[in-house]
């Protein structure tokens, strides 16, 4: 077993699925969420690494990573709009970052590509509400590991499925990208980096195209997506709505 800590309040532990059980990993990681809850750590998040391979160059993680989350510290937009009636899907690991609050479906997904996959699948069905999608690869395989080649076949194969996503696209529907960080692929070391991240939102239903002044919270986005199914946000959240702006 393998234990590691990253600069952003995260603890990893590595066990490999063929002499160490998967389920042996998650109770350690069970065991080192517990423990990290005390006041003087209360780290982020325990998340379970596992892998397989039996030498040097033959060691590779599998899709069977999970993570343990600190609950949100309060109710957050999706709270609102499950208690309003509406469906919250989380595909990848947004049901792990929000320990599955305000959450109605999870799909667990095997890859990028596979997450996007899904999200084709649940467009073509009828839901009424948020399906809020993760793509993890770009962060795990290619943005810590420093490979821009790799980033960049992921963005092509991302691009793809992008478009086969917007055919879906009901009329009212909306499509919102962006990211939680930075992870330069071309910048140094292996950690997160800081700059500002995308933010692109598209529906059939706009007019014209344009920018948005920069904005310093993600928590507009939470905003905006309620506003857009008239819920009220929880109280004592910040951010305020630029769904007019998107229109």
């Amino acid at each position: 077993m393998i234990v590691y800590t990253s600069a952003d309040s995260v603890m990893q532990i590595c066990g490999n699925e063929e002499t160490f059980d998967l389920a042996n990993l998650y109770r350690c990681c069970e065991i080192a969420r517990e423990l990290t809850m005390k006041d003087e750590w209360r780290v982020g998040r325990v998340i379970a690494r596992p892998y397989v391979g039996k030498k040097k160059g033959t060691f590779k993680r599998t899709s069977n990573r999970h993570d343990y989350a600190l609950k949100p510290t309060g109710r957050t937009a999706l709270n609102a709009l499950k208690d309003a009636g509406l469906d919250v899907i989380g595909v990848g690991k947004i049901n792990d970052i929000f320990c599955g609050e305000g959450i109605t479906q999870t799909y667990h997904s095997d890859s990028s590509v596979h997450g996007m996959q899904q999200t084709i699948d649940i467009c073509k069905k009828d839901f009424h509400g948020l399906c809020f999608v993760n793509l993890v690869d770009f962060d795990a395989l290619w943005g810590h590991r420093r490979n821009p080649e790799g980033y960049g076949r992921e963005i092509e194969k991302f691009d793809r499925g992008l478009g086969t996503l917007m055919n879906e696209l009901r009329e009212d529907d909306l499509l919102i990208l962006t990211a939680d960080h930075g992870n330069d692929p071309t910048y140094t070391g292996t950690d997160h980096t800081r700059e500002y991240v995308p933010f692109i939102a598209y529906s059939k239903k706009m007019k014209e195209t344009g920018a948005i002044e920069n904005q310093d919270t993600f928590a507009v986005i939470g905003a905006s997506v309620a506003e857009n199914f008239s819920v009220q946000m929880p109280q004592d959240t910040i951010g305020k709505s630029i769904l007019r702006e998107l229109q």
